[in-house]
């Protein structure tokens, strides 16, 4: 005899509960409850992930977007020009949740002090006509701060971050040539994450450049070493291999 039509209602709930939990056949049961109870989860598990659009296998990201960059600038063979200018700007916009592409910015800038060498040209594949009546840096600037608004970038709410391969492209070449020209440099462009950075935390081994990287992580190169869009598009492969490995980037440089 049983004296469950005695017992109120939620103490027979728990009961039942109980022994779906402890049952020796519904060993998978236990996650499931542990699930529904009032301690608090990470933001980073499975359930957490399917719900916020979280790539499931892809830790929780502090930044909505990570926006890899990659410039080209004028060189000359055993040369060191004053100033160097841009004279490629691309940036992809990558999804912290999925990592991968949702947007691209990229074009030519035609240099205003030095002309673009057989050197740079063999290095880079960027030729004379590829820049010539392209904008200068000034306007990729301001059309570049369009792309930011549209693509929703500078919204309060929107956390964003620059990736770079190395801490040239920010610390040393925008800066340099905008303090060449005297233009102003967007306080967007002060803080960014240097991938080789990310890369050694998580394999214990700082890489030299790019291509180790992605020989170390087992990944396929694309494109031309040294174009600016093609080396954006494999370190968003690096990215990528990262975050899948569970790593939560931080910054790593910054200009203040």
């Amino acid at each position: 005899m049983t004296y469950q039509h005695l017992l109120p209602p939620f103490l027979l709930l728990f009961k039942r509960n109980f022994s779906q939990l402890y049952h020796p056949r519904r060993k998978a049961r236990v996650n499931v409850l542990l699930a529904k109870s009032s301690y608090p989860r990470s933001s980073s598990s499975p359930s957490m992930a399917a719900s916020s659009g979280q790539q499931p296998g892809i830790a929780f990201q502090d930044f909505h977007y990570f926006l890899v960059l990659d410039f080209e600038a004028t060189c000359w063979e055993n040369e060191k020009l004053k100033p160097q200018e841009i004279i490629e700007f691309p940036v992809l916009k990558i999804s912290g949740k999925t990592f991968e592409v949702e947007s691209e910015f990229h074009t030519y800038v035609e240099p205003q002090v030095h002309g673009i060498s057989e050197f740079c040209t063999e290095l880079t594949g960027i030729t004379k006509d590829m820049v010539a009546g392209q904008p200068h840096l000034d306007e990729v600037l301001k059309t570049f701060n369009i792309w930011m608004v549209k693509e929703g970038l500078l919204e309060n709410q929107t956390k964003s971050i620059f990736v770079t391969c190395g801490d040239w492209d920010l610390r040393t070449m925008l800066p340099g040539q905008c303090g060449y020209f005297k233009w102003p440099v967007a306080s967007y462009f002060t803080q960014w994450i240097n991938i080789k950075k990310a890369f050694a935390r998580v394999t214990g081994v700082y890489p030299k450049g790019m291509m180790p990287m992605l020989e170390h992580l087992g990944i396929q190169h694309e494109g031309r070493h040294h174009s600016g869009i093609d080396d954006c598009k494999n370190i968003a492969k690096i990215l990528k291999a990262l975050a899948e490995k569970r790593f939560r980037f931080q910054p790593t440089g910054a200009n203040r």
